[in-house]
């Protein structure tokens, strides 16, 4: 990272800026950096002068409030307090956590800014204008490390501070305040087991403070661990990584089952990654010891635990040996997990408050691992949605560099079980669970849409998207599908959707798309069996190539992807949904559709068929029949709506209006709302104990009533 001006123009820009605005660009630029800042790790803050609402002169601390990550922030992510209603607290001796907060919910400049983080006292004690508190990889290798204040006095001399661990809040804050000014000739603090405070007399001088200091701890263990006798990181390999290849189609068959497993509880999500680090790492021979010892800073265990499943296998054994592997180790790991549990049940988490608060056996946990390393193949997280599992995955890079360079200071060494309960099962962090808003009625659900570039599956996609579903997206058309994943991803987040490629009438290129969903998402629990065409002809002009194109695509294609789809449900062993996209022509006949309509009868069939089959296995399977969805639809801006046309001896553009009147409700059909019907049927809540059904969504046709 470059020390270079705050702003894009220089310093003209720079001095335009107010406090606040150059915060936040120090933040981001900071937050840029991922060996500087974990996701969602640290904070930062800056002292301005100010008028509040009265007209008043004032002197306020903006600091980075809960919740946000330094490399996203806005001017809305920081909190304005009161700085002269702050400093009086640094008289008391013991303030508890429930107590602070409570107070500083009084002292807002500003109402309705983000709840303020619990360092906020850190900032408003010291006694500088700027101030970073940061998780840098570099000055970690010391906190970190079993002989890291040695080293740390060794790289920095009188201008640190060492603050022995204790977890942030009020005694944290005032025990660092009293640490600086005994000692005004410091320039930085190394919180062990925890990260590093550096501060400044302006923002530009904050920012080049943090990063000199970052450097010279970089500077430091590289040239420590230089004059060390060689050796080999992490002690060398014990398993080899497979090629890129093998390494996904083993995470892909080994998904679904890894899913299922860690989803007892609740649905998970999982991403996967194979990058160098981490195979060099698990496939090491300290592997085994390390991935026992703890999280390498506080702010990861939330989102990775104390520790990672580093599952006892090696590729020589096979696949199956690895299902078997998995499914006994990650039974361990939750025993080994509730044991951590009852060992401190009894702890006091809120322990200055003047009576015990908050105890551990109250908290509501997940015991399954959210870390899981497979040698020679990679690393599998897992989060509520892609974007908190591809989290844990970050957090976990930083653990390994980490671990490296503690492991040149000394050995590697983190937090007590009991320090780790008391982080994960903080008040604080589990108020901030029970503010979070309830989750969308798809949310920890993948959903797989077949024919997803038209108009009825991108519709599908987008309703379950909206409600919280991670969506793959799959048709023969890939640019298209990778077009509506585009337009998810910009509307309802990164990560929310994918896009593979399926012709649904190919065996192999549906196993192939199938493994891409589970390789992307860990699994699947909703089929919507959605990809379609349409021919019309009298039976004498029907050939058999339509005859057998339109069963090739709406039946046989629709086996194949149902069958895939059983397989992967099935391993998964939580139950599942099949929705099938049918159409008004399978219970009623289709003049000159004969092709057509007796394929979607077939489809319908097989739908109950699959019904039957999949009950006890808690796999439902129903069907929507659409009719006549004209707008925004492929199929009827082929052929087919000329043909349909002339069918009922209209010109095309009269077709629209032909069906609208036909309807018992006289209206006209629209991809929503197949949409909504597809949503209903496939909805965890909604219809759970519905299964070989039939929808019509076709503005009611007599003749197609089901019954």
């Amino acid at each position: 990272m470059q020390n270079e001006s705050n702003a894009p123009n220089g310093a003209d820009a720079t001095a335009r800026l107010s406090p606040l605005e150059e915060l936040v660009t120090r933040s981001r630029r900071l937050g840029a950096d991922r060996t500087v800042c974990n996701w969602g790790g640290g904070n930062t803050s800056a002292k301005a002068d100010a008028v509040d609402f009265r007209g008043r002169p004032s002197r306020v601390l903006w600091v980075k409030g809960s919740g946000s990550d330094l490399a996203t922030v806005t001017a809305a992510s920081f909190t304005g307090l009161y700085l002269d209603d702050l400093t009086p607290l640094l008289a008391r001796e013991r303030m508890s956590d429930s107590e602070m907060v409570e107070y500083l919910a009084h002292c807002f400049f500003e109402p309705a800014r983000p709840r303020p983080s619990i360092e906020t006292l850190l900032h408003a004690f010291l006694p500088f204008n700027h101030i970073d508190h940061t998780h840098a990889d570099a000055t970690n290798f010391f906190a970190c490390a079993a002989d890291g204040e040695r080293l740390a006095r060794a790289c920095f001399g009188d201008a640190l501070i060492w603050i022995p661990y204790r977890r942030p809040g009020f005694g944290l804050a005032r025990e660092v305040a009293l640490a600086v000014r005994a000692a005004p000739h410091a320039r930085l603090v190394i919180l062990a087991k925890h990260g590093l405070i550096t501060w400044g007399a302006t923002d530009a001088e904050c920012f080049a403070t943090t990063l000199a200091t970052i450097d010279q701890a970089k500077s430091f263990v590289a040239a420590h661990i230089a004059r060390q006798p060689a050796r080999q990181l992490f002690g060398g390999s014990r398993v080899a990584a497979l090629d890129a290849q093998d390494r996904a189609r083993v995470a892909a068959a080994i998904a679904p089952t890894l899913r299922g497993l860690v989803s007892a509880d609740r649905h998970q999500i999982l991403h996967f990654e194979d990058s160098a680090d981490l195979l060099e790492f698990i496939g090491s021979m300290d592997a085994p010891r390390l991935t026992k010892i703890g999280a390498a800073c506080p702010d990861h265990l939330v989102h990775t635990k104390p520790w990672p499943l580093l599952v006892d296998w090696e590729p020589s054994q096979g696949v199956d040996a690895l299902v078997a592997a998995l499914e006994s180790e990650v039974a361990s790991y939750v025993e080994q997990y509730r044991t951590y549990l009852a060992a401190n049940a009894e702890q006091d988490l809120d322990p200055d408050a003047a009576t015990p608060v908050y105890r551990a056996a109250d908290a509501v946990s997940d015991p399954h691992p959210r870390v899981i390393l497979i040698p020679g193949v990679g690393m599998l997280t897992t989060g509520k949605d892609a974007a908190m599992a591809d989290v844990a995955a970050q957090l976990y890079h930083r653990a390994i560099a980490v671990m490296a360079g503690a492991e040149a200071c000394g050995g590697f060494i983190s937090l007590t079980a009991a320090e780790s309960y008391a982080v994960e099962y903080w008040p604080l962090e589990q108020y901030k669970l029970q503010l979070a808003p309830p989750e969308r009625e798809f949310a920890r659900h993948i959903v797989l849409v077949t024919g997803a570039a038209g108009g009825i599956g991108s519709a599908i996609a987008r309703r379950v998207a909206r409600d919280g579903a991670q969506v793959v997206l799959a048709d023969i058309d890939l640019e298209g599908a990778e077009r509506v994943a585009e337009a998810i991803n910009t509307k309802f987040g990164a990560g929310r959707a994918v896009a593979v490629r399926m012709d649904v009438t190919d065996e192999a290129s549906v196993a192939t798309a199938f493994a891409q969903a589970t390789l992307a998402f860990g699994g699947l629990d909703v089929i919507v069996n959605n990809a379609g065409l349409a021919s019309s002809a009298p039976i004498t002009e029907t050939s058999l190539a339509m005859w057998n194109r339109n069963w090739n695509v709406l039946t046989t294609g629709y086996f194949l992807v149902a069958r895939e789809g059983f397989r992967v449900l099935r391993q998964q062993r939580r139950g599942g949904n099949l929705v099938f996209v049918a159409s008004k022509n399978a219970l009623v006949a289709g003049k000159n559709a004969a092709a057509y309509s007796t394929a979607k009868a077939a489809e319908v069939h097989l739908a109950r068929c699959l019904a039957e089959e999949g009950g006890a296995d808690g796999i439902r399977v129903n069907t929507v029949n659409p009719d006549a969805v004209l707008a925004g639809s492929r199929i009827w801006d082929s052929s087919w709506r000329a043909e349909r046309a002339a069918t009922y001896g209209v010109a095309p553009d009269q077709l629209d209006e032909v069906y609208r009147k036909r309807t018992t409700l006289g209206v006209n059909i629209y991809p929503d709302d197949i949409a909504e019907a597809v949503a209903f049927f496939a909805s965890p809540t909604r219809a759970p104990k519905s299964t070989g059904n039939i929808l019509n969504v076709d503005g009611g046709v007599p003749a197609a009533y089901p019954r």
